[in-house]
């Protein structure tokens, strides 16, 4: 999120609660809306903050940016949180996230290994630089392209979790996110919303070994 960016959370018409049991709560995030609160009270309603408004146990495992929409899991309890940041940190939750992005890629298909790291001087932007980077991942398949638009639809995992891994690494292809301002695939500044969604999460339940299959339907 920009600081100089003015946050207008979307209205909150109640959690859009894709699992819930005793260990857990997974939710979907809207566009708009922050993970976790930011700095200074008018940054303070979140997804977080709504989850937990109705659920005191909830803990935050992950984050997803505040203009990326989908899955967001909550273990409830400190027992299952250790677990569950166990299960993220191993990499032993299947992650898959759908996109739009500009233009016609080249490959139907592809990895980018393309190492990440904060551009400083532009906070919070990052940028590939291959000396100083951590190393970062991200696997595409071309769901389809519309030539009307110019704009493909793409399934994307990330192997790794780095900050803005996912439109960082669309606009290295020369494939910006369709009505991402930050990563230049939205200049007009004319679209509502950044068109990225955390689709689906596949992963063994931390408590009860039950294989989960989660989807978000696609809002876009």
């Amino acid at each position: 999120m920009n600081p100089a960016d003015t946050y207008n959370p979307p209205q909150h018409n109640g959690l859009e609660i894709i699992f819930l049991d005793q260990y857990l709560i997974v939710v979907s995030k809207p566009s708009g809306l922050l993970s976790v609160p930011g700095r200074g009270e008018d940054k303070a309603d979140s997804m977080s903050t709504r989850v937990q408004a109705e659920y005191p146990d909830a803990l935050v495992a992950h984050r997803l940016d505040r203009d990326t929409s989908g899955l967001l899991v909550f273990p409830r309890g400190s027992a299952t949180h250790r677990r569950l940041s166990l299960m993220f940190e191993k990499r032993e939750m299947d992650k898959s996230y759908v996109a739009v992005v500009i233009g016609k890629l080249e490959h139907e298909q592809g990895e980018v290994n393309m190492p990440l790291m904060v551009d400083w001087p532009n906070r919070p932007r990052h940028i590939v630089d291959a000396a100083n980077g951590k190393p970062a991942q991200t696997r595409y398949k071309v769901i389809s392209f519309d030539a009307a638009s110019n704009t493909s639809r793409v399934a994307l995992e990330p192997i790794t979790g780095r900050t803005h891994q996912l439109r960082v690494h669309m606009q290295a292809l020369g494939h910006p996110i369709v009505g991402d301002t930050l990563y230049g695939g939205n200049a007009a500044g004319q679209l509502p919303r950044l068109l990225l969604h955390a689709h689906t999460l596949d992963f063994t339940h931390p408590v009860t070994d039950k294989t989960l299959k989660l989807i978000s339907p696609l809002p876009f």
